[in-house]
C-alpha cells in the first residue's frame, strides 16, 4: 500500500493507494464485532465457517469432512479466513458484485460463498438469504470492514488474491502440462515428508486436520470434488505453494508444489456434476448462472491440461 502525506492548512492528510495489492500488505481483521442483530450475525457466520459439515444449519448441505477454514485459513487471531496467503477472506466483499468467468454472470459475496458447498463441501448449494447465507456473507463482509471498494470485473475473489491467484495458475498451468510419471512420484515422496503427518499418509486427515481424498468406513468421500478449485492442478499447486506446509507458506519450490498436487489430485475423488450439486428448482428459487451443464471427472481434468491420468499414474484406478 502506497502512501501520499499532504499538508493543507496545517492539516496533514494520509492518503493511502490501493492499486497493486500484495499479500504482505494485507491488514488485519477487525477484532470488535458490531454491535446488535448485525453483530449475532456475524458470529453466526464464524461458527459456520468453522463448522461447516456439522453445523445445525449447514450440515446436511456439506457432503464431505471439510469446513470453510480447510481452504481459508486461520491468521494468528484465530479467527478463519484471516491468513494472509492465497484464500484471505479480507478485503473479499470490497470485490462484489463481480464477474465469474465459471457462471459467466456478475455474481454477489452470498453467490460465491454459496457455489462453494457444490464444489468444495461436495454438497448442496445453500438457499440465498436464508440464515446461513445471510450469516457467512455478515461475516465475511466484516472482515473487510474499512476497506475500499473495488468491484473486481475478471474475477470474483479478494482484491489481495486476484492478480497472485491469476498469475500463479497461469505459471503452474504451463509446469503440470509437462507433468510426467516421474513428476507423480516424486509428488508421492513429498507428500509423504512435508503433509502426510498432518493429512495421513492415506489423504483421510489426522485429527483437526483436513481429509484431501478418499472415503470414510461407510463410503462417504472425505474431501473436495473435481468441480473444486483445488481439484484443478494449476489452481490447487498455487493455493499450496502459498499455504502449505502450515505456518510455512512460500517454501516450496514451484515444481515440488506441483508434483504435491499432482499426486493428490490424482488420487479417486467425486465427479463433479452440476444437475446434482443444485436443489429442486422450487426449493432453491433462481439460480444466477448461464452456465447450467457442467461435469468434471479426475480423468477430465488431467485432460484439461493434456494429461492421461492413467500414464501420470502408472495404472488405471481412476475409472
Amino acid at each position: 500500500m502506497k502512501m501520499k502525506v499532504l499538508k493543507l492548512s496545517g492539516l496533514t492528510l494520509v492518503l493511502c493507494c490501493f492499486s497493486g495489492l500484495q499479500a504482505g500488505q494485507i491488514p488485519d481483521a477487525p477484532k470488535t464485532y458490531p454491535a446488535g442483530e448485525v453483530g449475532r450475525m456475524v458470529k453466526l457466520g464464524e461458527a459456520i465457517i468453522n463448522q461447516t459439515d456439522t453445523h445445525p444449519l449447514t450440515k446436511n448441505l456439506v457432503g464431505d469432512k471439510l469446513q470453510c477454514k480447510s481452504c481459508h485459513l486461520k491468521g494468528s487471531d484465530g479467527k478463519p479466513g484471516t491468513g494472509k496467503g492465497i484464500g484471505t477472506f479480507i478485503g473479499t466483499a470490497t470485490a462484489f458484485p463481480a464477474y465469474s468467468k465459471r457462471e459467466k454472470t456478475v455474481q454477489t459475496l452470498q453467490d460465491r460463498i454459496n457455489n462453494c458447498f457444490m464444489r468444495s463441501m461436495n454438497g448442496k448449494r445453500p438457499v440465498i438469504d436464508t440464515e446461513a447465507s445471510v450469516a457467512m456473507a455478515a461475516y465475511i463482509t466484516w472482515l473487510s470492514e474499512g476497506l475500499p471498494m473495488k468491484m473486481d470485473t475478471k474475477r470474483p475473489c479478494s482484491p489481495y488474491n486476484s492478480e497472485r491467484w491469476a498469475k500463479n495458475a497461469k505459471k503452474f498451468a504451463k509446469i503440470q502440462k509437462k507433468a510426467t510419471h516421474e513428476n507423480y512420484l516424486n509428488g508421492k515422496k513429498l507428500f509423504e515428508a512435508k503433509c502426510a503427518s498432518c493429512h495421513g499418509k492415506n489423504g483421510a486427515g489426522m485429527g483437526t486436520f483436513p481429509p484431501l481424498w478418499g472415503k470414510s468406513a461407510n463410503g462417504k468421500w472425505l474431501a473436495y470434488n473435481t468441480g473444486a478449485g483445488m481439484s484443478k492442478l494449476n489452481k490447487g499447486a498455487a493455493w499450496v505453494q502459498s499455504n502449505m506446509p502450515l505456518g510455512q507458506g512460500g517454501t516450496l519450490k514451484d515444481q515440488e508444489a506441483a508434483d504435491i498436487m499432482l499426486y493428490v489430485d490424482a488420487q479417486p475423488r467425486a465427479d463433479f456434476d452440476l444437475s446434482k450439486a443444485l436443489l429442486p428448482k422450487c426449493e432453491m428459487g433462481y439460480y444466477n448462472s448461464k452456465v447450467l451443464k457442467e461435469h468434471h471427472s479426475v480423468r477430465s481434468n488431467f485432460k484439461q491440461f493434456g494429461l492421461d491420468v492413467d500414464k501420470i499414474r502408472g495404472d488405471k484406478v481412476i475409472p
